[in-house]
């Protein structure tokens, strides 16, 4: 893990205002909003996090002496009065929480068709969601203020008070009223942002929507979620893909199904029909004697396989149209047809299911 003060630039015995310094100096170079670069993002939130560490004397004392910087559980190794505090509210005193706060993940859903998802896609999209306040870049204080010890708890950000309780009288802490806990309170705040740090505004992102994408997927943008509480370093944006349905094209998963239409007299001699695919016109070959329900498929047609790459299969499903009105002449043929192939008119058997039209579609969609 790198040095808290290396990763601010600043000395070990540097005052609490020189690490502030600091850290603004490099929170406005550094910030999402300024530069999106996603190395850029993480290096913000590693100043972020040694400024959390270094700007509270606690965390900053435990952080000298070898400790993580964060604070464990309550410390009970001071006697009577420390555990004391730790079951009534002391716990070895929290001291003021952080202004700067991260924040929230952000979720949006954006809707693709077929072919965008099979090839993927840029696509600009609009956002509304908490950016840093442009006129006080996240100090909540209004022209270039800063924020006063409060007067009350003196800078701790809470207060104690003696209660009685059935074991005697018992030290508590709370949080300071005044200062809601931050041990400093601005008296002059931003009109920007009313002391938030932070505002809400309507953004543009490019999304890159990566090829094989179905329903469900999420694309997670570093860094582009919400702003925190104080300029907070800001949380992601996950973009959700709703895939819309075709008009005639049936996904699953890498493969394409579709369904084909031709007339039992092109079934029985065979023919070469040219049916539109994602990539545009391709011919299938119907063989002579194909039946209704038998898939051809056509190979590399598919969607592109997201993880993987290369493509699935598109398969089309043949339906042999069976013409339902026949005049006199046409009836007259299909009686002398049906005699040299020796057909009866009563010729009829029932099918098992591992053969039947219905198996192959359920299997099709079921694999």
């Amino acid at each position: 893990m790198a040095d808290h003060y290396q990763t601010l630039g600043v000395s070990r015995d540097s005052s609490a205002d020189e690490i502030k310094r600091a850290y603004r100096k490099l929170a406005r170079e550094l910030h999402p909003d300024v530069n999106p670069d996603p190395e850029v993002q993480d290096k913000f939130k590693e100043i972020t996090a040694a400024y959390e560490t270094l700007s509270d004397s606690k965390k900053r004392q435990n952080y000298d002496m070898g400790g993580s910087g964060f604070g464990g559980g309550a410390n009970f190794g001071g006697g009577f009065s420390d555990i004391m505090d730790a079951f009534f509210g002391g716990g070895g005193s929290r001291g003021p929480r952080p202004r700067m706060r991260a924040g929230q993940d952000s979720l949006i859903r954006i809707h693709v068709d077929l072919h965008e998802a099979c090839f993927g896609v840029e696509r600009e999209i609009s956002v509304e969601s908490a950016i840093v306040c442009p006129k006080c870049t996240g100090t909540g204080c209004f022209d270039g203020g800063e924020p006063v010890i409060c007067q009350v708890c003196k800078g701790r950000g809470e207060t104690q008070q003696v209660v009685r309780s059935v074991i005697g009288q018992v030290m508590t802490s709370r949080p300071c009223a005044p200062c809601s806990g931050y041990g400093s309170i601005i008296q002059n705040p931003c009109r920007e942002c009313a002391g938030e740090g932070r505002v809400r505004s309507r953004q543009s992102i490019t999304v890159k929507i990566p090829a094989g994408v179905e329903t469900g997927n999420r694309i997670q943008l570093s860094g582009r979620g919400e702003v925190g509480h104080g300029g907070g370093p800001a949380g992601d944006l996950y973009v959700e893909i709703v895939e819309s349905e075709h008009d005639y094209l049936i996904r699953e998963h890498d493969t394409l199904h579709m369904s084909l239409s031709v007339s039992m007299s092109a079934a029985a001699i065979g023919t070469t029909v040219t049916v539109e695919s994602l990539d545009g016109p391709v011919e299938v070959q119907v063989k002579s004697g194909t039946q209704s329900g038998t898939p051809i498929a056509i190979k590399g047609k598919g969607m592109t396989r997201l993880r993987h790459g290369g493509r699935g299969d598109l398969v089309v499903h043949v339906e042999v149209q069976t013409p339902t009105k026949l005049n006199r002449e046409e009836e007259e043929l299909m009686k002398k047809f049906a005699d040299l192939r020796g057909e009866k008119s009563g010729d009829a058997h029932v099918k098992s299911q591992d053969g039947s039209i219905f198996s192959k579609i359920k299997g099709a969609f079921t694999k």
